[in-house]
Parts: structure tokens; C-alpha cells; sequence
């Protein structure tokens, strides 16, 4: 494949994440930020928000197994998870750890565990997106510094 090909790819495989909804303009501010030095920049900070949300939805799901629900502490967790997917741009798993959070506050136990799991597959979905984006973008080598994208 055409060098300049597979870059178009490349950009309408980030375009599709933002058309989509997968992802905010957060994520472009970290893109401005990679460089020469650390072309992988925001490879290794959403390899990071991997790592360590992963850890989190853990707590969650073994908070809500409990029989006694603890609202402040599971929103206490998803309170944390939120933070760090704001920090990527994550806009579609931000949301649901925002539905989730109005259910704790709620003390809707059922309107937890449901949206929970919506998490889960919106996160998942995203990882994999993600990781077929980095995969394709370390094939063909650096790219151009970031633009905003035409939204």
C-alpha cells in the first residue's frame, strides 16, 4: 500500500472515532502535545488510562456484587474512572460514568449495575478502536503534527 494511502487511512480511522462520538477534542490537545522526542506520546498516556482504569472497573464490579450497595464509595470510584477518561477524551465512556454517578446519587442500585455494563462495552469497544489505531500508526511510522479535526 501507498505510503500517502495508508496515511488517508490513517486519518479516516481518527476521523471515525470522532464522527463517532468515541472520542472528544481533549484527545486532540493530547495529540498537540507529541512530538519528535516522544512521537508516542498518547499511545503510552491512553496505555496508562488503560492500565490503571482497569483497575477501577475491578473495584466497581466487586462493589456491586455486594448485597449492600455503597453508593458513596462506588461513586467515589467512578468519580475517579470519570476523571481519567476525561483525561483522554473518551467522551462516550465519560458519559456513562456521568449516568452512572446520577444513579449513585440516586441510590439506584438496578440503574447501576445497568449502565455498568454499558460502561464496560463502551470501554471495551474504544480499546480495541484505539489499539487497531495505534497498531496501523506505528506500521506506517510518525505523522505530520496534529490538526483539529473538520467537525
Amino acid at each position: 500500500m501507498e505510503r500517502n494511502q495508508m496515511h488517508r487511512q490513517l486519518a479516516n480511522m481518527r476521523k471515525a472515532l470522532f464522527d463517532q462520538g468515541y472520542l472528544d477534542e481533549q484527545f486532540v490537545q493530547l495529540e498537540e502535545l507529541q512530538d519528535d522526542v516522544n512521537p508516542n506520546f498518547v499511545e503510552e498516556i491512553v496505555t496508562l488510562f488503560y492500565r490503571d482504569s482497569t483497575r477501577l472497573i475491578l473495584n466497581i464490579e466487586q462493589a456491586l456484587e455486594k448485597s449492600s450497595l455503597d453508593f458513596s464509595k462506588l461513586d467515589t470510584y467512578m468519580h475517579q474512572l470519570k476523571g481519567k477518561t476525561t483525561s483522554i477524551g473518551a467522551i462516550r465512556v465519560k458519559n456513562e460514568c456521568t449516568q452512572f454517578a446520577d444513579y449513585c446519587n440516586a441510590g439506584n442500585g438496578e440503574g447501576c449495575k445497568r449502565t455498568f455494563q454499558q460502561l464496560k462495552k463502551e470501554y471495551s469497544t474504544l480499546k480495541k478502536k484505539l489499539e487497531t489505531y495505534f497498531q496501523f500508526a506505528r506500521q506506517i511510522g510518525p505523522v505530520e503534527t496534529a490538526c483539529r479535526s473538520s467537525n
